[in-house]
């Protein structure tokens, strides 16, 4: 993936685009079929569950994570006959009616002889381009599109007159990111005094063109081109004391549960030293050490890079990252990092994901 900023977009290449009648309200016209589809999302094959990240004190986790769908967008559907490279489907919108996903079309435009490629996304997006031979296609996901989660399926093939249920495995392309965070002071007198007030990340890549190849089956990033800066935290929430409770990160307080914790979806991208980094802003009340008063402290911000955290410092599709947090007040004017430190916390693996 090293480079893959590089690539170039592909470009459309000439095609033929077969009559389709695509019907919202169940009724058919004379001589069209339904055809039904059998939906699954799956953890993108992972020989395990999860995985920790061993780097920088192992201080981040991740996982491969469950996709989700929400019926009331459209998943978009493309068919090319396989050999000829005609494209039958060109970026079908098929919705969610009556209580599952279905459309309707006319198999005598489809009387080929040849078997169909299929391949499914979601979002479904506003144009598609395909690659020489159109073996490939290329989807240019917007912010909007990176929000919902983007999934892509993997590839079925189906002669025509074996199809009436198309079976569609979605696996998810981006990250899926949140934080957990915690007071690691060693000094007792100095436990419990931060606030956390604003956690923003920074540089996310948010839009992107994914580019899936029909025979193969697999898919790549290849560009991309818009970042934006993720507001994680607004709020006032004290900070918890050892590992034992340390917290997800919510909209605006610490929660206990990653499914009521904010997370957000990214493109998945290469952290490049002083680019991708995290903003921590927090208060320290006011307390007394070795009899001194120590006056309180407002508005601390820390910045931190992410440049070190990943093995090859790239972030893998598919993978759900939780990235922790140690703050650690031995000297007030301590700055926030990820503590190499705290490196036998016995954190969580979401193996189950049950939450999210």
């Amino acid at each position: 993936m090293r480079g893959f900023l590089k690539f170039l977009i592909l470009l459309a290449a000439p095609l033929t685009v077969s009559c389709l009648s695509v019907d919202r309200d169940s009724e058919k016209a004379p001589g069209e079929k339904r055809l039904g589809f059998d939906i699954s999302v799956t953890r993108d094959d992972a020989p395990v569950a999860s995985e920790r990240i061993a780097t920088r004190g192992g201080m981040v986790d991740a996982e491969d994570f469950i996709a989700t769908m929400d019926k009331s967008r459209p998943f978009g559907l493309v068919g090319v006959e396989k050999g000829t490279g005609t494209v039958l489907l060109d970026n079908a919108a098929v919705h969610h009616t009556n209580g599952g996903y279905s459309m309707n079309y006319n198999p005598e435009s489809w009387a080929i002889p040849s078997p169909v490629v299929f391949s499914a996304y979601y979002p479904h997006i506003e144009g598609v381009a395909y690659g020489e031979g159109n073996t490939t296609y290329s989807l240019t996901f917007g912010v909007n599109e990176t929000d919902a989660g983007p999934l892509v399926s993997k590839t079925v093939e189906r002669y025509i007159s074996q199809i009436n249920m198309l079976p569609l495995e979605f696996r998810h392309i981006t990250n899926d990111i949140g934080y957990k965070i915690c007071d690691v002071t060693p000094v007792k007198e100095l436990q419990g005094l931060i606030h956390l007030r604003s956690l923003k990340a920074y540089n996310v890549a948010s839009a992107g063109v994914y580019v899936n190849d029909l025979l193969k089956g697999v898919g790549r990033w290849s560009f991309s081109g818009y970042y934006r800066t993720v507001t994680v935290f607004d709020g006032d929430a004290l900070l918890g004391v050892g590992s034992e409770n340390e917290r997800f990160v919510g909209p605006t307080t610490l929660v206990d549960r990653m499914a009521d914790s904010r997370r957000y979806y990214a493109v998945p991208d290469e952290l490049v030293p002083g680019k991708q980094y995290v903003e921590v802003t927090f208060d320290v009340d006011g307390f007394t050490y070795h009899g001194e008063h120590y006056g309180g402290l407002k508005d601390q911000v820390r910045r931190y890079m992410l440049y070190g955290l990943l093995e090859e410092n790239l972030c893998v599709p598919g993978k759900q990252y939780t990235f922790h947090i140690g703050v650690d007040l031995s000297t007030v004017y301590r700055a926030i990092k990820f503590s190499a430190t705290i490196s036998d916390w016995e954190t969580t693996i979401y193996e189950n994901n049950d939450d999210f």
